[in-house]
């Protein structure tokens, strides 16, 4: 009762905490103070924003908090992405995005997770953060146009993958009856003239499923070449600032233009960075080396980072070596993982691709050729 009875002028320049957990149909909302009270817990329905308003309109009511009390709170990445964040702020409240390998676990016993603990230890990690007594691993979030230019490499991606599993299923189904047939861009199959092992046409329960398949296969690849046309465009005229980075990404031999939209729009777009470490740190390309005592050995990359980017500048690494022979980059990767065998060039390749990134992050950002690149236009 003590905490309902202070004067306002008591409660003038606190906070009020919030930390939402997420899920499909409900979102657990845990609320306290500066003062480190007892969470308030309390269920809205999932995305009912009108309702996390009365909670905290009653939360401020039961403290005794001005109406102009400070709100921070915070909610794990996921299924809801930004948009939620973009709410909270909208409404005035200071919202983060945490990371989820923040929030601490005990190692020495079984781990107990409920939405109420769960939200408490999100809860305990905020106020912790906002006080400057613990580090806290925030996503940072992209304007709502940074975000919407994602969607087209991400689309092609999707659509790359799906066309990739068309073709192998249209190609087990026709290497189950000993047909043999490469499925390529150019060829037009006719399922009505294809004879299986015996010379025989093929039932029509598989002729009817090989039909549809191919239907929706050529519609796959009709949307992956608008996908690529409209970008080819784009590039070319460079309407946008990202456009004209993946046109002079494109200016460097050896890098297209699925790599160059992949790293702008997921990266140099939108992300400044002070230095090469961040460069290679947020494509998860650190080493994680361990040592204690007198046991030393490398664990591989980090990983914790942009997985799109770090398969796609690993590729790029092995066209640079292709098409870029002469860089520094590529003889430097010759004369120390050229002569190894295969998994110490694979091992070289990914140390090739950490340096490759930060290159090209260099020649977006201050112009700097990598080292003896070859560029196909003036820059």
């Amino acid at each position: 009762m003590a905490e309902t009875t202070r004067q306002p002028e008591c409660n003038a320049g606190r906070t009020l905490y919030v930390a939402f957990e997420l899920s499909g149909k409900t979102w657990r909302l845990a609320v306290t103070t500066d003062r480190g009270e007892r969470p308030r817990h309390s269920s809205v329905a999932s995305g009912d924003l009108g309702a996390v308003q009365e909670r905290l309109a009653r939360a401020r009511t039961f403290w005794g908090l001005p109406a102009a009390t400070t709100v921070v709170s915070c909610y794990e990445a996921g299924r809801e992405g930004f948009w939620l964040h973009r709410a909270l702020t909208a409404h005035g409240i200071r919202n983060v995005v945490v990371d989820a390998t923040s929030i601490e676990r005990d190692r020495r016993a079984k781990a107990v997770k409920t939405d109420r603990v769960d939200a408490e230890r999100l809860l305990e990690l905020l106020v912790a953060w906002t006080e400057g007594r613990k580090r806290l691993r925030t996503v940072r979030v992209p304007s709502e146009a940074d975000e919407d230019a994602r969607h087209a490499d991400r689309e092609l991606a999707t659509l790359k993958g799906v066309r990739t599993a068309l073709v192998n299923r249209i190609t087990g189904l026709l290497g189950a009856q000993g047909i043999p047939l490469r499925l390529t861009p150019a060829r037009r199959v006719d399922v009505a003239a294809l004879r299986d092992w015996a010379g025989a046409p093929v039932g029509p329960g598989l002729a009817g499923r090989l039909t549809r398949e191919l239907e929706e296969l050529g519609a796959i690849r009709a949307r992956i070449a608008g996908l690529e046309q409209a970008r080819q465009a784009a590039i070319a005229t460079a309407a946008t600032p990202a456009a004209a980075q993946m046109a002079r990404l494109v200016q460097l031999r050896g890098i297209g233009a699925n790599g160059a939209s992949r790293v702008v729009v997921e990266f140099f777009a939108w992300r400044g960075f002070r230095n090469g470490r961040e460069v290679g740190a947020l494509a998860g390309l650190t080493p994680t080396p361990y040592q204690s005592g007198a046991v030393a050995r490398e664990q591989g990359i980090s990983k914790a980072g942009n997985a799109r980017v770090r398969t796609m500048v690993i590729e790029l690494a092995w066209c640079w070596l292709r098409f870029q022979p002469t860089s520094a980059l590529a003889q430097w990767y010759q004369a120390r993982f050229g002569q190894g065998g295969r998994r110490q060039r694979r091992i070289g390749i990914v140390a090739l691709a950490r340096k490759l990134l930060i290159a090209l992050w260099r020649y977006l950002d201050a112009g700097v050729i990598p080292d003896g690149a070859i560029v196909t236009a003036a820059v």
